[in-house]
């Protein structure tokens, strides 16, 4: 039922920043979700069969014990979580992060809206990926940012063309550069540690902030771990992290480990927005990482999402048309598809949805209006059986659209 405001139209009561975002496409995928009659190639979730539900089953008894359990916590995080994440981290990278310079936060997304709402004006440029995920572009264009993509190639973001767009621009100097430099969401792509140490040496010069999303960094499928670029330079990086690849998505939690002038900041700005990451959840993921079943159950996911990955990639050898090209990636959960230029991904979704299959388009990814030919498909949580028959179906609406 709509209600009349009176007056003012509620179109002039929203913010400046509601008009024009990418927001609908995060509610689209997570409707289509519950979809029962179509192949969702569209969301990026994890596979029930990776949640550690036996192991949260017996850490409940044990974690309710406590009477923090249902109490708030501090804002930073509860001490024994970030104690035993900070040294996972530091074994991990090889830097661990100081009692300041970390943070539990309530999921990856909320670390990016908080630094967001730490660092950047209205006005502010922020350079990020073209293509990146779509979720940190709507929590920049919030910010009433001026937000620019350059290119990505197989060695991840091209970090000589960033250094041409800052020499060559007269604008201010970007506040923030934003990067997936692990498996990317959407293309899959991972940045060649030749091109990390660069990054971080243009950061350097010219006083930018990274942001590096890590969501997925934890699901390489080849062995191979490149440095992180906080790893690299903690000085000038914050890196952004969620557990709901490794642990549970419905437990919503993540970390920033960044400088602790920063991270000073985000518990101020926090405080202004949930307060405190539950500490039910913190207690449970504490009580996970000390049992080791934390590192288990990383090696469980990425031979199991590695198989899905070979599905997938063979049923794009298979059917897609030989003009359109698509990535083989090396972990996480996407492929990325390029079509001839003349084809748009974004009119044909009402076709591929007759044919029960959905994926997201590729414009969604960018900032200006490019990637109107391409689209990511997600093979983390289809079932074996699907993921072929839809890539079938969705090869053969590109097919009809002229794409072969």
């Amino acid at each position: 039922m709509s209600v009349d405001l009176g007056a003012r139209p509620w179109d002039q009561l929203f913010a400046r920043h509601v008009a024009g975002d990418t927001g609908d496409q995060i509610t689209a995928i997570l409707n289509q979700s519950g979809a029962t009659d179509a192949i969702t190639l569209s969301g990026g979730f994890p596979h029930p069969e990776t949640f550690p539900t036996q192991a949260i089953a017996e850490s409940f008894p044990r974690v309710l014990e406590q009477s923090v359990a249902l109490q708030y916590s501090p804002t930073a995080g509860l001490p024994g979580l970030r104690d035993w994440f900070a040294g996972w981290l530091g074994a991990q990278e090889g830097v661990r992060p100081a009692e300041n310079e970390l943070c539990i936060t309530s999921g990856g997304m909320e670390g990016i809206g908080l630094i967001s709402r730490c660092v950047l004006d209205p006005g502010d440029r922020v350079v990020v990926e073209g293509p990146t995920f779509f979720g940190a572009l709507v929590g920049f264009q919030r910010t009433m940012t001026q937000v620019e993509a350059v290119p990505v190639d197989d060695d991840g973001l091209d970090v000589s063309a960033l250094e041409r767009l800052l020499a060559t621009s007269s604008g201010p100097v970007p506040k923030i550069v934003y990067v997936i430099p692990d498996f990317q969401n959407p293309s899959g792509l991972s940045m060649s540690v030749e091109r990390r140490h660069a990054l971080v040496a243009l950061a350097r010069r010219h006083g930018i902030l990274i942001v590096e999303d890590v969501a997925y960094r934890e699901l390489g499928f080849d062995g191979e771990r490149r440095p992180s670029l906080w790893a690299l330079g903690p000085d000038v990086v914050a890196q952004v992290g969620t557990f709901a690849k490794t642990f549970a998505p419905g437990i919503r939690m993540g970390w920033v480990a960044a400088p602790a002038e920063l991270v000073g900041q985000l518990l101020r700005a926090k405080q202004n927005t949930d307060q405190c990451t539950g500490a039910l959840g913190q207690l449970l993921l504490e009580d996970y990482g000390r049992s080791g079943r934390f590192d288990q159950g990383i090696a469980f996911s990425r031979k199991f999402y590695r198989e899905r990955r070979d599905i997938m990639v063979d049923a794009l050898r298979t059917h897609l048309p030989e003009d359109m090209t698509f990535t083989r990636p090396l972990g996480g959960f996407f492929s990325w598809i390029t079509a001839p230029a003349h084809l748009d991904t974004v009119a044909l979704q009402k076709q591929a949805l007759d044919e029960k299959v959905t994926y997201v388009p590729g414009a969604a990814f960018y900032p200006d209006g490019r990637g109107q030919n391409q689209l990511r498909l997600a093979y983390s949580r289809v079932p074996d059986e699907k993921i072929t028959e839809g890539v079938r179906k969705l090869a053969s609406v590109l097919t009809r659209a002229g794409g072969a």
